[in-house]
């Protein structure tokens, strides 16, 4: 990993700042969404899904978070990473955390995020499962994907 830091649970306090890294991270990441999406989505993300997950982030060395990760019941339910720090190794810090710490072994990954389902599938992940529509019913296919018991994350 080329960036230091460290893994510490979020507190409400942090929201704010997930909301405003969440939206960088998917303005990058997620081109099929539309400003109205996004639009829709962020209040749902500070003032429901933040709190139905249990929340780990990783601060840089200035305690700024440059990435987080949500799981609920062995499902990560969001992992997220700051722009200017794609490519640095938070993402499967924070993964290998979730599996490790927080007995994670399932991700519902957007199918039109490519870079997505790459990261998980080097990680381990297999596809097991297909819905045509995301949990709030919008058109946007999911692929279920659980850790392999062939593979580990290293």
């Amino acid at each position: 990993m080329n960036s230091p830091g460290m893994i510490s649970e979020a507190s409400k306090h942090d929201y704010a700042d997930l909301v405003d890294l969440w939206e960088a991270s998917v303005r990058a990441t997620h081109h099929f969404l539309t400003n109205s999406d996004i639009a829709y989505f962020r209040p749902l993300i500070l003032n429901e899904f933040l709190d139905a997950v249990e929340l780990r982030v990783f601060r840089t060395d200035d305690h700024k978070i440059a990435a987080f990760i949500g799981v609920a019941n062995g499902n990560i339910e969001m992992l997220f990473v700051a722009p200017q720090h794609f490519g640095q190794g938070l993402g499967k810090a924070l993964l290998l955390y979730a599996i490790q710490k927080m007995d994670a072994d399932r991700v519902d990954v957007n199918e039109q995020n490519p870079r997505a389902v790459d990261f998980y599938q080097h990680n381990g992940f297999e596809v097991v499962g297909r819905s045509e529509q995301d949990s709030m019913g919008k058109p946007f296919p999911l692929l279920h994907m659980a850790l392999s018991d062939s593979r580990s994350v290293q």
